[in-house]
């Protein structure tokens, strides 16, 4: 085992973020574990500090439900992003108690208690029907441990709505902004705020928004120096990066 995943792995029991137990089966479980369908991999929170997110768009029901079974038994939260209304039934019959978000598409299910959130993160949507992507975002940036806040429907056609959460968006260590259409607003928020911007285009539009790839565009030219832009429809990954920037910035202040 790698010197800094066994430092991390005394560090969590020292904390009280982990049993001896558990501890104990971390040092024994191997890095891979081969299901024959996928290769599930083990150390990921060690190295990268969030578990393996699973990924459910073409998978059966019974290959995501024996991913997150194996998660689970080695002690990991576990996420599932882009679940299947067939898929969601399956996993809430075998595992009532995870917390399932049907507008974000996902599944979550910690494997203990969750520690005290760090860093915050505020998630933006231009407008309501941006609202499945920006929830993907809210709930990953929950389950990587960040404080997590959304403000939906303040999109640029009525500016005055967004100057209304000047404070909060002051008090952001990463702000997640998912537009379509005309892709404006990450602009425009950045342009308020000294902490980076996390643009995510969604496929929300009429006919030239060509599913997104005209705010795309429109983000990847914004003024603001701070913006930065995932890819569309991408509220995992908007979440995850903001979420990762914040506990960094709540740990070395």
């Amino acid at each position: 085992m790698r010197a800094e995943i066994l430092r991390d792995l005394l560090e969590r029991v020292q904390r009280g973020d982990l049993g001896v137990e558990a501890a104990l089966r971390h040092l024994e479980q191997p890095a891979v574990a081969d299901l024959g369908y996928a290769h599930v991999d083990l150390q990921r929170r060690q190295r990268c500090g969030f578990p393996e997110v699973i990924f459910c768009e073409g998978k059966t029901c019974e290959w995501v439900a024996g991913v997150v079974r194996r998660l689970n038994e080695a002690g990991q939260d576990c996420l599932a992003t882009r679940v299947s209304a067939e898929q969601a039934e399956f996993l809430r019959n075998l595992y009532p108690q995870a917390e399932q978000d049907r507008l974000a598409r996902t599944f979550w299910l910690p494997a203990g208690p969750p520690a005290p959130p760090r860093g915050v993160v505020l998630v933006l949507t231009a407008g309501t029907s941006d609202l499945p992507v920006a929830h993907e975002a809210v709930v990953t940036a929950k389950a990587l441990g960040t404080e997590v806040s959304l403000i939906a429907d303040v999109g640029v056609a009525g500016l005055h709505r967004l100057l209304r959460y000047h404070e909060r968006l002051a008090g952001a260590d990463a702000i997640v902004v998912v537009a379509g259409m005309d892709g404006a607003l990450p602009s425009v928020v950045g342009g308020l705020v000294d902490c980076p911007v996390i643009a995510v285009p969604t496929s929300v539009g009429y006919g030239v928004a060509f599913h997104g790839l005209a705010p795309l565009l429109t983000m990847l030219n914004a003024c603001s120096a701070n913006v930065v832009v995932v890819n569309i429809d991408s509220g995992f990954k908007g979440g995850y990066v903001a979420a990762l920037i914040a506990r960094r910035g709540a740990a070395h202040p």
